[in-house]
């Protein structure tokens, strides 16, 4: 292998990085190839190697918001809990640790679909997905599929408030007040255990 041709053209990881970065600091209409190639300082030949075309990246990235978003909060949903209030802290993790779901991202997709039908498509599918796990949550746990509606819809459209409105919080206080939203989303007082495991998780 020519490991100088190499260096040249970076990985396909390195280009993908650069792009996700680019759109979650400056939008889509900034993800072109001849930024990404100045920002790596490589050829711009060298992103042929990984994409036939710049369409073909995009849809990488959105692939990795539906799998690093989505798919979390889908599988954070369905992981077993002897109780609502405790299936909903599973939940809450994704909201506090990002390798679970990239608040970032996620707005700057949503901000990309306003732009892009095809994408608005994939997003409102995907809203779908979590709103439909989420009720599913609720469902198992002995609420109606009206409650679970409703409640699955409060949660979501919280954190997309959340992303939206680009707020900031101390993270100990918003440890601390996680137990309330979960109060608040299924009307039950979280157990002392329960909370200080979800607490335990993120120390």
């Amino acid at each position: 292998m020519n490991t100088s041709h190499t260096r040249q053209r970076g990985s396909k990881e390195l280009w993908l990085n650069a792009a996700y970065e680019m759109l979650v600091s400056s939008g889509i209409e900034a993800v072109k190839v001849m930024a990404l190639a100045k920002k790596l300082n490589l050829s711009r030949t060298g992103f042929y190697w990984f994409f036939d075309d710049l369409g073909a990246l995009h849809a990488e990235m959105i692939a990795l918001w539906e799998h690093r978003n989505t798919g979390n909060l889908v599988a954070a949903c369905q992981v077993p809990a002897e109780n609502v209030c405790e299936a909903l802290f599973n939940v809450m993790d994704c909201w506090l640790d990002p390798t679970l779901f990239d608040a970032p991202l996620d707005l700057a997709i949503r901000n990309w679909a306003r732009v892009d039908a095809s994408l608005q498509d994939r997003l409102s599918a995907a809203d779908a997905r979590r709103l439909d796990a989420v009720a599913g949550l609720f469902q198992r746990h002995g609420f109606t599929p009206e409650q679970a509606e409703a409640r699955s819809m409060t949660l979501i459209y919280t954190q997309v408030g959340y992303i939206s409105m680009y707020v900031e919080e101390d993270r100990k206080e918003r440890l601390l007040r996680v137990q309330r939203y979960v109060e608040v989303f299924s009307g039950i007082v979280p157990s002392h255990e329960d909370f200080d495991r979800f607490l335990a998780r993120h120390a």
